[in-house]
C-alpha cells in the first residue's frame, strides 16, 4: 500500500479471459455481472435501493413535471408551440431519470412507474424533428442556431438519451425510444464525418461516445462503434471552437486523446470522456489509447483526488488545476464526478483486470457519491467540501440539476459492480449482500453472498450451484491482513494483482468466507498537499470519518490527533439509518466522527475531514 497516500493510489491487479459480444470481439479480462442478474439483499444497501423507489425518483419525477419546465419542454417541442424555460442542457435531466426508472423497473416492476415512463416516452417522440433532430432548446428557440456551437449540449443530450433508450428497451422490451435516438444518430452522422457535404465536430460535453458504444452492443450495428471513434479522433486537431473564457485544456481538445498524459479541464466531462475511450478500444483492436489511460489514471489517483474519491478541486472550472492543488473547504468534487469515477474505474477493471480500480471505485462511491444524497432520499449535494462551517447543506434540486438525476440512474445499478465473469473464474469485487445468477465459463452458476459490510469485514460466498472455476476474491488495498476459509478450514490461495484467488472444483453448498482486518488508521496526505500538512484523516473499511460539530461540545478547531490517540469504535442502530461511529480518546480530549457520506443529516454545524495532528 502507498503509504504517502493519499492522493491516494494503492495498486493491485487481476486475471484472463475474452468475452463476446455478438459478432464483435470485445478485448476485455472480465466483465461486471449485469445488476439484473444480482439481487441485493443487504442491510446497507438495500435500505437506499427502496428509498430510491420511494423518495428519490419520486423527487426527480415532480420537478420534471411540476417545479421546472424540463418536461413542458417536451411537450411544447411535441405541439411545435411555446418557449424553452431552462437551461439549453436541461433535457439530459429528464432522459437520466428515465434511465433510473428503466433500472428500477428492472429489479423493481411497477406498473404505475412504467405507464409513466411511456407517457415521456411519448412526449420526447413528438417532439423529435422529421429529420430525427431532437433537441428542445434550439426546437423551441431559433433553429437556424443547431449545429452552430460545439460548447451547446446537443451530443451531450443525445448520448443520454440513448443510454436511457438502451435501458428501457432492456427493462421492458419497449424500442419507441431506442428508436428515437437511432434516428437522432443518423440525423448526426448525415451532418459529420469525413466524406462530402460533412463536417468536423468535437462535442464540448463528452458522453455521446460511451452512449455510441452501448448503441452498438444494444443494436449490433457497428456504425455507431465507428462514429463513436470518430469524434473520439476529432480533438486535438483544431477542429474545436471554443468560446473565450474557457481554453481547449478545458474541453480535452489540446491534443489527440491518445496523446494525452495529464489530467486537466472538466472533471465529469473527463470521466465520460474515458470511459468512451475505454469502450471503444475494448471493441476495435489496435486502437492505441492504453498508455494514454494508464498516465492519466495515474495521474487523477495519485496526485489529483481526495481521500473521499472526490476530483475536481475548483469550482472556476468544475474540475482540475495543478497536481496537489486539494483544497478541502473549498473543493468542488462534484457527484456527478464521483458517479464518473465509478464508471470510469469499472471499465478500466474489465479491460485490464487489475483490481486497483476497483479499489478507487469502492472509495468513490462509499464516500464521494454517497454523501451526494440525504439519507432520506429526497436531497442533494452538487458539491461536496471535506470541511464546512456550518453553510453548506443539501438541497432538493437545483437549477443545473444534473446530479440528482445522475444519482437516480447509478444506484439502481449498483449491484451490477459486485461480481465479474471470465471464462476460467468468477471475480467478487464488492461486499454487497444478495443473491446472483451468472455464466462463468459458459455454465450457469449461483451464488449468494452474506456480509455486514462496510460495518464489519466478514464475507461469505455460498455456491448454490457446482463450478469448476476459480473464485477471485478482490482484497481491498485499505485491508493489510485478512483470513480466507472454505467450508470452515483454511483455504489455499494464490494472490493474482490484489485477488485471492482459490483454485479448486466447487460443490453445491461450498461456502468461501473472507474475513477482513479492520483496524481504524490514520492517513496522511502527500506532502506536497500544502493544505493538509501536519493533518491526518481517519478511515475504517472502506470509509472515511468526518467530525460534524453536533457530536463534539468544543469547536472542531480545538480538536486534534496525535500518535498516542486510542480509538474505539460503537455500531449505533439508531444514529443516522445505523452507523458504525469512532469516538478518538486522548489524555485530554475525547472525540466522535461518522462517516462522511452522512454528515448534513442532523441540524446544522461545521465539519471536517482533515484534523491536526500533534506529534
Amino acid at each position: 500500500m502507498n503509504k504517502k497516500m493519499m492522493v491516494l493510489g494503492v495498486a493491485l491487479l487481476l486475471g484472463s479471459g475474452t468475452p463476446v459480444k455478438g459478432k464483435e470481439r470485445i478485448d476485455k479480462v472480465c466483465s461486471h455481472v449485469d445488476f439484473s442478474q444480482v439481487k441485493v439483499k443487504d442491510a446497507f444497501w438495500s435500505p437506499r435501493l427502496n428509498r430510491l423507489f420511494t423518495a428519490t425518483l419520486p423527487v426527480c419525477i415532480d420537478q420534471i413535471e411540476h417545479k421546472t419546465g424540463r418536461m413542458q419542454n417536451f411537450i411544447n417541442a411535441s405541439k411545435g408551440e411555446g418557449k424553452h424555460s431552462g437551461i439549453y442542457f436541461d433535457d439530459s435531466d429528464v432522459y437520466k431519470a428515465l434511465e433510473g426508472i428503466a433500472y428500477t423497473l428492472i429489479n423493481h416492476p411497477d406498473a404505475a412507474l412504467e405507464a409513466k415512463a411511456d407517457e415521456w416516452i411519448d412526449y420526447m417522440a413528438g417532439a423529435q424533428q422529421p429529420d430525427g433532430y431532437i433537441y428542445t432548446f434550439h426546437t423551441l428557440g431559433d433553429i437556424s442556431q443547431r449545429w452552430t456551437n460545439m460548447d451547446q449540449h446537443e451530443m451531450y443530450c443525445a448520448g443520454h438519451l440513448l443510454e436511457a433508450a438502451v435501458a428501457y428497451k432492456a427493462a421492458t422490451g419497449k424500442d419507441k425510444l431506442l428508436k428515437v435516438g437511432m434516428r437522432m444518430v443518423d440525423h448526426m452522422m448525415k451532418m459529420f464525418g469525413d466524406g462530402p457535404g460533412q463536417r468536423h465536430w468535437v462535442p464540448g460535453h463528452e458522453e455521446i461516445e460511451l452512449a455510441l458504444v452501448k448503441l452498438a452492443d444494444a443494436t449490433g450495428k457497428r456504425k455507431y462503434l465507428d462514429f463513436a471513434y470518430w469524434l473520439l479522433s476529432q480533438r486535438g486537431h483544431g477542429y474545436g471552437k471554443w468560446p473565450s473564457y474557457f481554453n481547449e485544456i478545458y474541453y480535452h481538445d489540446s491534443c489527440p486523446v491518445e496523446e494525452l498524459r495529464s489530467i486537466g479541464g472538466h472533471a465529469v466531462r473527463a470521466m465520460y470522456l474515458f470511459c468512451g475511450m475505454v469502450d471503444v478500444a475494448a471493441r476495435r483492436p489496435g486502437t492505441n489509447y492504453r498508455e494514454a489511460l494508464d498516465e492519466l489514471w495515474s495521474d487523477v489517483v495519485e496526485r489529483n483526488m481526495y481521500v473521499t474519491g472526490g476530483i475536481g478541486s475548483s469550482a472556476s472550472n468544475e474540475g482540475f488545476t495543478h497536481d496537489y492543488d486539494l483544497p478541502n473547504a473549498t473543493a468542488y468534487c462534484e457527484t456527478c464526478a464521483s458517479i464518473g469515477m465509478a464508471l470510469w474505474n469499472m471499465r478500466m477493471n474489465e479491460w485490464t483486470g487489475e483490481g486497483r480500480y476497483i479499489d478507487v471505485m469502492e472509495r468513490s462511491i462509499y464516500n464521494g457519491l454517497l454523501a451526494g444524497v440525504s439519507l432520506k432520499g429526497d436531497r442533494f449535494f452538487y458539491v461536496n467540501p471535506l470541511a464546512s462551517e456550518g453553510t453548506h447543506h443539501r438541497q432538493e434540486w437545483y437549477g443545473c440539476a444534473c446530479c440528482p438525476s445522475n444519482v437516480a440512474r447509478f444506484l439502481p445499478s449498483i449491484g451490477g459492480y459486485v461480481y465479474g465473469t471470465s471464462e476460467e473464474a468468477l471475480w467478487v469485487n464488492l461486499f454487497i449482500g444478495g443473491e446472483a445468477t451468472m455464466k462463468v465459463g459458459g455454465k450457469k452458476v449461483q451464488v449468494e453472498m452474506t456480509t455486514e459490510y462496510p460495518w464489519k469485514g466478514d464475507v461469505e460466498l455460498r455456491l448454490l450451484s457446482g463450478m469448476k472455476k476459480d473464485v477471485r476474491l478482490r482484497i481491498p488495498g485499505w485491508c493489510d491482513h485478512f483470513e480466507l476459509m472454505v467450508n470452515g478450514q483454511a483455504a489455499t490461495y494464490t494472490m493474482d494483482r490484489g485477488y485471492a484467488v482459490v483454485s479448486r472444483p466447487w460443490k453445491k453448498g461450498d461456502a468461501l468466507t473472507l474475513r477482513l482486518k479492520m483496524p481504524v488508521k490514520m492517513v496522511a496526505a502527500h506532502p506536497l498537499v500544502s493544505e493538509d500538512a501536519g493533518k491526518r484523516a481517519v478511515q475504517r473499511g472502506p470509509l472515511v470519518y468526518c467530525m460534524e460539530q453536533v457530536d463534539n461540545p468544543q469547536d472542531l478547531t480545538h480538536y486534534s490527533l496525535s500518535p498516542s490517540t486510542r480509538f474505539e469504535t460503537e455500531h449505533r442502530s439508531d444514529m443516522l439509518d445505523g452507523v458504525t461511529v469512532i469516538e478518538a480518546h486522548t489524555p485530554t480530549q475525547h472525540l466522535l466522527m461518522i462517516p462522511y457520506y452522512a454528515w448534513d443529516n442532523r441540524e446544522p454545524g461545521k465539519m471536517r475531514v482533515w484534523l491536526p495532528f500533534l506529534k
